[in-house]
């Protein structure tokens, strides 16, 4: 799994830092973002579904938002 850590970064650096990781990434790999920027949990995962990738999780534990994809 490859993780992104993004946390103290603002609009558009963890979208940015995510497209780059899954572009990277291999079919079916996870990778895992964090981020503590609130936009982040709106704008990352709709990016992944319109490019064609799986939200596996969505989630906000102490104002830093986990998001799991798994690339298509």
């Amino acid at each position: 799994m490859k993780k992104v850590d993004c946390i103290g970064l603002f609009c558009p650096m963890p979208l940015y830092m995510t497209r780059k990781a899954v572009e990277e990434a291999e079919k079916g790999e996870i990778i895992e973002v964090l981020a503590d920027d609130p936009a982040a949990k709106k704008d990352i995962p709709e990016w992944a579904k319109r490019m064609g990738h799986e939200v596996l999780e969505v989630e906000e534990r102490d104002g830093i938002y986990r998001i799991v994809i798994r690339k298509g």
